[in-house]
């Protein structure tokens, strides 16, 4: 996520020896969250876009399949 976007203050609950070792190892907690809920709202974002897109991927794919790739008779590899 780009750092220059607003922050808004959350209050969360975590066991003590976690934060215990976080602070031990300086490592940044609401970076580390911010990342992790970035992730976990991207998921089913992505997974809806697949479902959505299903039939458009699978007659894309079907097309490759049967009739190849534009560039098949261009490629010298």
């Amino acid at each position: 996520m780009p750092s220059n976007l607003p922050r808004h203050a959350v209050n969360l609950t975590v066991i003590s020896p976690l934060v215990q070792e976080n602070k031990q190892l300086e490592i940044n907690l609401s970076r580390e969250f911010e990342a992790h809920l970035a992730d976990l709202v991207r998921q089913p974002k992505q997974a809806k876009w697949l479902a959505e897109n299903r039939e458009a991927i699978d007659a894309y794919n079907l097309h490759i399949e049967r009739d190849g790739v534009f560039s098949d008779g261009l490629r010298g590899f």
